[in-house]
């Protein structure tokens, strides 16, 4: 197996909402002739919006995420101010702000938004782990 994440897929309980807001957002929805799913370009990696219900059928689970899913989903930026304006921007949209951008244990600044269907946010600037010109993370070895 080739170590790759190729798609992201959120289960939303209200899909054209979620567009809209992750749109607001300044995301760019890709593949429009797929009508019962949304695909945005992440850099590298797809971010996918599916209704909660049938992502749940298709995986052949309960749809019962409970309080916490187990995962959150990063989206670093290239300075400190960048946390607070995107975190703003969130809130600005319909975003619950669950913690408030701050100095973080690991030497960074990071701040967590809830999306419109609950999924927990980070945004964060590590100076610890850039971004490139193309805006992915420059891990080191």
């Amino acid at each position: 197996m080739e170590p790759r994440i190729s798609i992201i897929t959120l289960g939303s309980r209200d899909l054209q909402r979620s567009i809209a807001f992750w749109e607001a957002m300044g995301w760019s929805r890709k593949a429009r002739a797929f009508e019962s799913i949304a695909l945005f370009d992440a850099g590298g990696v797809v971010f996918g919006l599916y209704p909660v219900d049938k992502l749940a059928k298709d995986c052949r689970l309960p749809d019962d995420r409970g309080q916490f899913g187990g995962f959150t989903i990063a989206h670093n930026v290239r300075s400190r101010d960048e946390v607070d304006m995107c975190l703003a921007r969130a809130v600005e949209l319909g975003a619950h702000l669950q913690a408030p951008a701050h100095n973080a244990f690991w030497g960074g600044y990071s701040g967590y938004f809830l999306d419109l269907d609950g999924y927990p946010w980070e945004v964060a600037f590590n100076p610890f782990i850039p971004l490139g010109a193309d805006g992915r993370l420059i891990l080191p070895d």
